[in-house]
């Protein structure tokens, strides 16, 4: 038994994700626990930075390191806190705060090359990404007296892959069925899935899929951020969307854009789905006439529509069930209208016995435990790596 923090802020940056977990086993045997978990907010000046960085206003050198320094003590502090009370943890696995990611480019024989459609921001294109998450591990390490495994993507990466998304492989081993095929459907600021086959199938952790569906959260925050000056920084369980109309033409206008039309691996980020893009669609949305409900329900039904077809254009086959998590699963309007377009059950991964709101915490734990057992952590068929590898840098000694 092991003792392990999770630590994660994602695109909506709206504070870090903490858990504390027990892990037992390897891979088909391994048990997690889950003692204590919690959000912690960022200091309101220090979310101000961190979305600024996100939106590629200039920052100086001293600046970034300053930036990275004060991101590590918060992950440090949460470390310190979501612990009070319980033996103290053995080892730390921090994610960070993604500031900025480009993925590989890759583009296929025939391909139409990829447009700037709503996006202007990326400018060249390689063959390797690039992603950067601040918060370094070696500050959290020395802050906290702990172990810590932090860069989880650079491994991956290196090896041609996106770095992204990470946590299907722990969702196959946590989620998964002995008899019917699974989605796992995360709805953070970006969405992304884990297409879990049974675990009665030959081969089976070879046929999991995943990649990054398009935008979740982060059009529909900085809208309801948009259209009330800042006072409001989310709908709260999509009320206020429920109260409108989709415009089906503009989410079909949007649906249009290439990256849904790209087949996986593929992952993205604010760099695409910001406040640029946002800005775009606010420009599409003035012929329409669209009330301030109207829209949010048109951005709710593109988020909608993106999984959707991304499940019917991609997916080997439909999933049995399909289980929600991250912040979006506390959408009511955004749930029943998968459930509605998905035409299977939809639940949540309480449902299934794991945290939907502390999912991801828990899997940068895990990921951080397997690190420490010498066990790989990607799956080069989700992210398009050549190969499996060790995730995560380590500093301290275990």
């Amino acid at each position: 038994m092991t003792l392990v923090i999770g630590l994660i802020s994602g695109t909506s940056v709206d504070g870090i994700d903490a858990a504390l977990v027990n892990i037992t086993g390897r891979t088909e045997d391994i048990q997690v626990e889950l003692l204590a978990a919690h959000t912690y907010p960022y200091p309101i000046d220090l979310q101000t930075q961190i979305l600024a960085a996100c939106k590629g206003e200039a920052i100086s050198l001293p600046q970034l390191a300053a930036l990275d320094d004060a991101i590590a003590l918060c992950f440090a502090q949460a470390a310190q806190n979501i612990q009070a009370g319980h033996p103290p943890a053995e080892l730390i696995g921090s994610h960070g705060q993604t500031v900025y990611h480009q993925p590989p480019w890759k583009r296929a024989e025939g391909a139409t090359p990829i447009t700037a459609t709503h996006y202007s921001l990326l400018t060249t294109h390689s063959p390797l990404g690039y992603s950067l998450q601040l918060g370094r591990g070696a500050a959290i390490a020395q802050l906290t007296n702990t172990p810590t495994v932090s860069n989880f993507r650079a491994a991956d990466i290196a090896v041609g892959g996106h770095g992204a998304p990470l946590v299907p492989k722990v969702d196959a081993y946590l989620l998964s069925h002995p008899h019917e095929a699974r989605c796992v459907q995360n709805l953070g600021g970006i969405g992304n899935l884990a297409y879990l086959p049974p675990r009665s199938h030959p081969d089976w952790e070879e046929k999991v899929r995943g990649w990054d569906t398009g935008p979740a959260n982060t059009l529909l925050d900085l809208a309801v951020q948009h259209l009330t000056d800042g006072t409001q920084t989310y709908d709260r369980d999509g009320n206020w969307a429920a109260s409108g109309t989709p415009c089906h033409p503009l989410v079909e206008q949007w649906l249009s854009q290439d990256f849904f039309h790209l087949p996986p691996p593929k992952s993205t980020g604010r760099e695409l789905f910001g406040w640029e893009y946002l800005q775009q669609c606010l420009v599409d949305a003035q012929s329409h006439q669209l009330s301030a409900a109207d829209l949010l329900a048109t951005l709710t039904e593109f988020t909608v529509a993106s999984i959707v077809h991304s499940y019917r254009t991609f997916l080997p086959q439909m999933p049995a069930r399909v289980f929600l998590c991250g912040g979006g699963s506390r959408n009511l309007y955004l749930k029943q209208r998968l459930q509605i377009h998905l035409e299977v059950p939809v639940l949540t991964t309480d449902d299934a016995g794991l945290s939907a709101d502390f999912k991801e915490a828990i899997a940068f734990a895990v990921l951080a435990y397997w690190r420490q057992q010498g066990i790989t952590g990607n799956l080069p068929q989700v992210t398009g790596a050549k190969q499996a590898v060790l995730l995560g840098e380590v500093v301290g000694n275990w």
